[in-house]
């Protein structure tokens, strides 16, 4: 069985480290899951930090738990980035290195190239591009098999996740 990416779209902050907090309990690790969402209001929304969620061992730097706080300083390689044509973004985990790595830019270019690039095919890429502009946020989650990605989907559905899509990702990260 190929790994398989399962995909959703987030119009809440607060669903979205329900989200996170979920699939950790659920045994995800941090390196499964990657999240995506426009900086439109600056970093100081998202800068308060709910000590008692406070991750034990993490990797992120105090900077990091700045940025995001809560469950989603759980989250590996979390960090800024323009991306050219779609203005300043957060991203964290394996979709970070994705968006660095093909430099933002790329063919199709900004967001979507990523997306196409981590294994998406191009209409959903865009689809999920577009819902993004709208201030939506992208949870991404590494399945290593069907269960996982039951679970997965289950997870998402939970807690409120829209557009919920799988793909079999062309390389992990």
């Amino acid at each position: 069985m190929k790994n398989i990416a399962v995909y959703g779209i987030y119009t809440d902050r607060r669903m979205l480290e329900t989200a996170v907090d979920t699939l950790k309990d659920a045994g995800f690790r941090n390196s499964d899951i990657s999240v995506l969402f426009p900086d439109t209001q600056g970093t100081k929304e998202f800068a308060h930090q709910k000590e008692t969620k406070a991750p034990e061992g993490a990797t992120a730097g105090a900077g990091t738990g700045a940025i995001l706080g809560g469950g989603l300083g759980w989250l590996a390689g979390i960090g800024m980035l323009a991306i050219p044509g779609a203005g300043p973004f957060i991203a964290a985990g394996p979709i970070m290195a994705a968006l660095a790595g093909a430099g933002a830019g790329g063919v199709v270019g900004g967001v979507a190239g990523a997306l196409i690039g981590m294994g998406m095919p191009e209409y959903e890429a865009k689809r999920y591009e577009g819902r993004l502009k709208e201030g939506g946020i992208l949870l991404s989650v590494h399945s290593d098999d069907s269960e996982w990605k039951k679970k997965a989907k289950e997870i998402m559905e939970r807690t409120g996740a829209r557009d919920i899509g799988a793909q079999s990702e062309e390389k992990v990260t």
